[in-house]
């Protein structure tokens, strides 16, 4: 299998809604790409394989101003204000159609969202979930963090297997469609968790919400923690990152 090529775009400060927009707009062009292919391939023409398909992967980085998002099996009885009290805290809220419950997003926090063909790494969602989480355990054990998985939970956790201990460091939600991907993950670098008290963090009671800064004990550099993300990212995912322009 050839090794991909995965471009890496800084969207930086943006409305959640538009970093939607964009995503999907990705996701599409891949999807009418792969979508002529196999047309072709019915009709008898020649194709390449599906390596060589010309989908094209991403991995955008972006920050959202305050805002609530709610995943298509999640429950908006996990939002503990109601819509006026959120207008008046100025916190946007969507019903989003990536997988997982309630999360918060907000400054201080870096949010991934991949763009891959999965059909050039592997056709797996539970492998591709997984990944995700390894990029960022293997990203916070950089800044000396030791963090892991929660059984039955996506997201990293940090001291999951203790009891009144565990307290979850990154969310991560993805839809994926004829196996593009879209939406991912949100560390919390140096979030306000206060936001947090507002809802049931992905639908589970009793468990708390943490951030790189609060483990530390100091602000990380947020454009290192995203260097260290790409990194790790390469090599978990056994690809090349460049940075290109939007």
């Amino acid at each position: 299998m050839l090794k991909q090529t995965i471009t890496v775009r800084d969207l930086g400060p943006l409305e959640y809604d538009a970093a939607w927009k964009y995503q999907e707009e990705l996701l599409q062009e891949n999807v009418r790409i792969k979508t002529a292919a196999r047309i072709r391939e019915t009709a008898g023409e020649h194709t390449t394989g599906s390596d060589e398909l010309p989908s094209r992967h991403f991995l955008l980085f972006v920050e959202h101003p305050p805002v609530y998002t709610l995943g298509k099996s999640g429950s908006k009885s996990n939002v503990l204000i109601g819509d006026e009290e959120m207008k008046q805290r100025q916190i946007q809220f969507f019903h989003t159609n990536r997988g997982g419950d309630i999360t918060f997003h907000g400054p201080g926090q870096v949010v991934g969202y991949p763009i891959l063909d999965l059909e050039k790494f592997y056709t797996d969602i539970g492998r591709y979930l997984r990944n995700i989480e390894e990029v960022i355990i293997k990203t916070l054990f950089q800044y000396g963090i030791s963090a892991g998985r929660s059984a039955g939970e996506t997201g990293v956790w940090i001291e999951p297997g203790i009891p009144g201990r565990e307290r979850k460091i990154c969310a991560i939600g993805v839809r994926c469609s004829r196996w593009i991907t879209m939406h991912g993950f949100a560390l919390n670098v140096s979030t306000d968790l206060s936001y947090f008290n507002h809802i049931i963090p992905c639908g589970i009671v009793g468990k708390q919400v943490t951030s790189l800064d609060k483990e530390l004990g100091f602000k990380p550099d947020v454009n290192e923690v995203k260097e260290r993300i790409m990194q790790n990212f390469e090599e978990v995912f056994e690809a090349s990152l460049i940075t290109g322009d939007i």
